[in-house]
């Protein structure tokens, strides 16, 4: 019964009015005090003066607080500012006693109001450590009470600097939180064996399963300050090895008006370890090439579309026109945009693959700038709906092209990936026939066609990760297609602010290929995942291999057979020196093929493969035209070699 009543009144706050009497009646007991502290601990004074002078004191004392406000603040949660307004109550109490009594000398208002400066000084000091400490013990009771009968959980506190203890303040001045710091850990040896608000601080190697079981510990924070990107990333991955929760503090930048709240103290995501350096983008730059431009976003309300978009619309562009048939997540977006106070933009519900009203929005907004990031990107679903592939990946991007030409478009960046290069799929296959028709019209030089091509982005609609979320909440299994296979990530903000960059370098027919780091091996990602979330692999959830999907590759390239690449003044970004191609071939071929996909020509697959030789299938049905491929390029080899010997 007390514990509910504590946990249901812990919201409500005691009335200001309760606290202003509590305040005066603690300074009479203090000038009482004072009077005889000053007469030697007696009480050799005349009680006749003490009784006159006492109610014109509290009188003083209840002017000088209502004027300060000090009696407004909430007292469980006192700090450096109620203690200010405090101190400033009590010294205008003590100069308005000194006046009173210095006017009463003059003209004696009241006999007997003589008070000794003294006993204002006693009772100045006397009141305020009354005041201060009144304060704390409620405060230090209430919290002990309402934690007292609340389920608490065991924390750690990486980190013993400013940051850590901050976050210690931040979890047990917030009464909904349920947490009890056990121990500060830190590598610093000057810190070890100290005690900071009465918790000890503990080395680093005292970190064990074994330790943590003992005390019960459930989570660990990881709150550390000015700490390099990788060596955080190195720590959270050890941390992640103990069967706890890791969460992680933010940067002091990020923290609501200066102060740390308990809400932002995250848990640690894949994403934390995954994530790359900051990049560094020349926004200058970038807000020169954007500055009073009309741009155009297809696909603006995807993954990498939308990030692109929310970038844009930072700069001081002429209109920002927003193109995707996805009605649902352009709604949101329009919304998101809205809400951050941006209005100079258009959304479009519309198809690429629909030349006519494509051409319609060309004319009427006249881009001068546009970003094609429409695609069809699942390699699965894209090996069984081919024709779906190719008419947007292929045929939708040669008609933005088109059209981009026709109506003089000064840009046009191209969002490519990593699965255009040696393509064992349909998805990947189609990307770099894109890529290919985008050079091919480069050669005509109306428009300045830029290609950009990087991996797997983090968190992108459809991506592993979103999807190991969903499995873990169902209690496993994770699955994974193979023991051994690797992909490349990047964050959504960086590829875009990459796109971006290559943008405002781009000069024309170059692809430019992302630095993406090193692999990741998804069948450790996996792991860290089950870990992430406080669990044990294998035996809270395991990792079921289900073998690769048709056209998969076990790793990813981002340079083809023959491809080289030069450096830019961007680290992160290079220049592919691509093959030479036939272009009026190329384009012809192409033409055909997007001709054929729309009668649905039995020979559209093998047209593909004829555009792209490299094109070799993985695991899929389509395997067979490789395999008749080379069973006449064989027999070709025989004739020629027959004739030769003749």
């Amino acid at each position: 019964m007390i514990k509910n009543y504590l946990v249901s009144n812990a919201h409500r706050y005691a009335s200001k009015w309760l606290v202003l009497a509590i305040d005066v009646f603690l300074t009479s007991i203090c000038f009482v005090l004072a009077y005889i502290i000053r007469f030697n601990l007696t009480l050799d004074f005349k009680s006749e003066d003490l009784f006159i002078q006492l109610p014109i004191v509290a009188v003083i004392a209840i002017s000088s607080f209502m004027f300060t406000e000090s009696y407004k603040g909430v007292v469980r949660h006192t700090g450096v500012r109620d203690v200010y307004k405090i101190f400033n109550a009590i010294c205008l109490s003590s100069i308005l006693t000194i006046f009173l009594v210095i006017i009463n000398r003059q003209f004696v208002f009241v006999d007997n109001f003589t008070i000794p400066l003294g006993i204002i000084i006693i009772h100045s000091l006397l009141a305020f450590i009354a005041l201060i400490a009144s304060r704390y013990i409620f405060k230090t009771a209430f919290f002990n009470l309402i934690k007292k009968f609340k389920v608490t959980k065991s924390v750690l506190i990486y980190g013993a600097g400013e940051s850590g203890i901050l976050t210690y303040n931040a979890i047990t001045n917030q009464t909904s939180s349920n947490a009890r710091v056990v121990a500060y850990l830190d590598d610093d040896p000057k810190k070890i064996g100290k005690i900071i608000n009465g918790v000890m601080v503990l080395g680093k190697d005292v970190l064990s399963e074994y330790f943590l079981s003992s005390k019960d510990i459930s989570e660990i924070i990881v709150s550390i300050n000015n700490v390099d990107a990788n060596e955080l990333r190195e720590l959270v991955e050890s941390l992640v090895e103990f069967p706890v929760q890791v969460k992680i503090v933010p940067p002091v930048d990020s923290w609501i008006n200066g102060e740390l709240k308990v809400s932002q103290i995250k848990q640690v995501q894949i994403e934390d370890l995954l994530d790359r350096s900051p990049i560094d983008i020349k926004k200058s730059k970038v807000s020169e090439q954007l500055k009073n431009q009309v741009i155009m976003v297809t696909g603006g309300a995807g993954s990498i579309g939308s990030e692109i978009v929310r970038q844009i619309a930072n700069y001081d562009y002429k209109s920002l026109i927003i193109i995707d048939q996805a009605e649902s997540a352009l709604y949101d977006l329009q919304q998101e945009l809205k809400q951050n106070g941006f209005h100079n933009f258009v959304p479009i519900v519309g198809d690429i693959r629909d030349k006519n009203r494509m051409n319609t929005y060309f004319q009427e907004h006249k881009p001068t700038m546009v970003f094609h990031a429409a695609a069809y990107k699942h390699v699965p679903l894209m090996e069984y709906n081919y024709y779906e592939a190719i008419k947007i990946n292929v045929a939708g991007t040669k008609t933005i092209v088109d059209l981009a030409m026709n109506h003089k478009v000064n840009k046009f960046v191209f969002v490519s990936t990593d699965k255009a290069v040696n393509p064992t799929n349909v998805m990947g296959a189609t990307k770099r026939i894109a890529e290919m028709y985008i050079s091919s019209v480069q050669q005509e030089n109306k428009t300045k066609f830029i290609t950009t091509r990087f991996g797997n982005v983090l968190g992108s609609n459809g991506s592993v990760i979103p999807l190991f979320r969903k499995q873990i909440e169902k209690g496993g299994p994770l699955t994974v297609t193979h023991k051994d296979i690797t992909r490349f990530f990047m964050t959504i903000p960086e590829a875009s602010q990459l796109v971006l960059e290559a943008a405002v370098m781009g000069e024309g027919g170059e692809i430019f290929i992302f630095d993406m780091g090193k692999s990741v091996k998804i069948f450790d990602l996996a792991k860290n995942m089950i870990k992430l979330s406080g669990l044990k692999y294998p035996e809270d959830i395991d990792i079921k291999i289900t073998g690769l999907r048709p056209g998969e590759k076990l790793y990813e390239e981002l340079l083809a057979n023959g491809e080289n690449t030069l450096p830019t003044y961007h680290k992160k970004i290079l220049i592919g020196k691509v093959k030479e191609l036939d272009y009026a071939l190329v384009k012809s071929k192409i033409d055909e093929l997007c001709v054929s996909n729309m009668f649905f020509n039995g020979n559209t697959m093998t047209l593909m493969k004829e555009i792209v030789p490299e094109y070799v299938s993985n695991n899929s049905e389509f395997c067979k035209l490789d395999e008749q491929n080379e069973e006449k390029s064989t027999m070709t080899n025989k004739g020629e070699k027959k004739i030769f010997q003749s």
